[in-house]
């Protein structure tokens, strides 16, 4: 409970934002939803045939994973809300379409009859006849498509759109049950909320929801077209994966830039989901700069064989590949390294003096290990471990990677995979062993940065290397355990580092 409210003291602005992101996506979409779909119904309450089919394929098109249609969407209009919007707007016609429809066909046909007889025009019998009857069952389907919506706007994080499954994915990542309460009680009130609202609108008068639908389909149609408008084409957009590193860096980014051109307009994106996604937003023109590690680049981007342990080589060699693939940027890296570590307990390590991997021969079968399955499968982990360390651990568990900090901090486990600049590590005085085999890769990390954005921005270049060669791993678990744990903002974090070690005036 005091971590919920720490969080709420010091985070009340971000969560408003987050709050407010995930509130235009889910209207815009149910205004677009109920463009298209009431409409439709409208048009086919004549031709049952048609319209049963559109209820077919409206039915088929919910059945999509919202991951796989994602998924579909991206390499067709990239990440972002666009994405986002268009998932929801497939998954909120349905429900819209089917209430309009059963509305428009369970009228009395002697009520049509009867309007025919007094002769109303067809346009006049639809706007005094049909629509009012029908009404309360398309109130309805908008009821069901909102709640929908919302619910599953919270993957809109996943593609960098924002909103409050920023702080779900959060909490299950960093096994913050904070940040989980945050996201889904606040996206369960919004959707409370809407609910009631609609059904409110739903009691008013037909002249009053037609305007009420007019205004707001005004004001949203206006702010996306202002906003377009007046889009900044000269703004660096940075932007982060999940996670306390990730956005301490993009805010020393913006920092360093700012400071040697106060009139530059920087836009962070924190929280924009993973590598895949930031590389396509990257090559699509959707981002500027966002910082990537060496080890990523080789295993994942460029998909390099053979590249070796040295740092120095594998950097070059992954600047290389990735301005010849894709004409990007890698810019200098810092010194910090986030790589794959083994992890053991301080008492585990204090009793058998441990302090490398190949210390671990000596008390393997006293080992207890805890691992993310992925480190416990592929070949640059436990396998790799086993083989070029000749170990043999006297038990292996694989967990999730969010709780086996936990278990080790517990006792259940003494040995656990991590990446070496943890906030854990600091928090439950842990002990990460040296890699005295060079077994991991290099993980270093540095502002993967589009050519067109150095060529617009003279000095972009110049103020990211500041921070080439910065940056302990040391420095680097300190700053993650402020955010992660003593819930500091990031930017704080940030600025403070910058002006510690003089890379920023006061």
């Amino acid at each position: 409970m005091n971590n919920l409210v720490n969080i709420l003291q010091t985070q009340h602005q971000d969560i408003l934002n987050s709050l407010v992101q995930h509130l235009n996506i889910s209207l815009i979409s149910l205004l677009i939803a109920a463009v298209i779909a009431i409409p439709s119904a409208i048009l086919l309450r004549r031709y049952t045939k048609v319209a049963e089919v559109v209820l077919q394929i409206t039915s088929i098109m919910q059945t999509i994973p919202s991951l796989a249609l994602l998924g579909i969407l991206i390499p067709l209009v990239g990440i972002g809300t666009v994405p986002a919007v268009i998932a929801l707007v497939v998954y909120a016609v349905m429900p819209i379409f089917q209430n309009t429809y059963t509305g428009f066909t369970s009228i009395d046909p002697s009520l049509e009859e009867a309007a025919s007889a007094f002769g109303l025009s067809k346009f006049h019998k639809l706007t005094r006849i049909e629509l009012p009857l029908a009404m309360p069952l398309i109130v309805s389907g908008l009821r069901i498509a909102m709640v929908m919506i919302i619910g599953t706007a919270t993957l809109a994080a996943l593609i960098g759109a924002g909103g409050l499954g920023t702080y779900i994915l959060l909490g299950i990542e960093t096994n913050n049950n904070a940040l989980l309460i945050i996201g889904a009680v606040l996206s369960a009130a919004l959707a409370l909320v809407f609910s009631a609202l609609i059904r409110f609108i739903g009691k008013l008068s037909f002249k009053k929801i037609m305007a009420v639908f007019l205004t707001l389909i005004v004001l949203f149609g206006g702010w996306g077209i202002y906003s377009t408008v007046n889009k900044t084409p000269s703004t660096i957009t940075i932007a982060g994966k999940m996670g306390s590193e990730p956005e301490i860096l993009i805010n020393m980014y913006k920092d360093l830039i700012q400071q040697d051109n106060p009139k530059q307009k920087v836009e962070l994106k924190p929280n924009f989901g993973t590598t895949n996604f930031l590389y396509k937003a990257l090559k699509a023109g959707q981002i500027d700069v966002y910082p990537e590690f060496t080890g990523t680049v080789m295993e994942t981007l460029v998909k390099a064989n053979n590249y070796g342990k040295n740092p120095t080589k594998i950097y070059r060699q992954g600047k290389q590949m990735l301005k010849k693939q894709d004409n990007l940027d890698y810019l200098s890296p810092m010194e910090y390294q986030n790589g794959y570590a083994l992890v053991v307990s301080k008492s585990f390590a204090d009793k058998y003096n441990l302090k490398t991997i190949s210390d671990l021969q000596n008390v393997e079968d006293q080992v207890k290990a805890g691992f993310d399955i992925d480190f416990y499968n592929q070949k640059d982990g436990y396998p790799g471990i086993k083989k070029t360390y000749n170990l043999k651990f006297g038990s292996t568990n694989t967990m999730q990677p969010s709780i086996r900090y936990k278990a080790i901090a517990s006792g259940k486990v003494n040995t656990v995979d991590g990446y070496t600049t943890d906030p854990q590590i600091q928090k439950y005085h842990l002990v990460v062993l040296q890699d005295d085999k060079h077994f991991f890769p290099p993980y270093q990390g540095a502002p993967l940065v589009r050519s067109k954005a150095i060529d617009e921005h003279p000095g972009l270049k110049k103020s990211l290397d500041k921070l080439s060669g910065k940056i302990t791993t040391e420095d680097m678990q300190k700053m993650n355990y402020q955010v992660t744990f003593q819930h500091k903002k990031a930017k704080t974090v940030a600025h403070d580092y910058l002006v510690k070690h003089n890379l920023l005036d006061k």
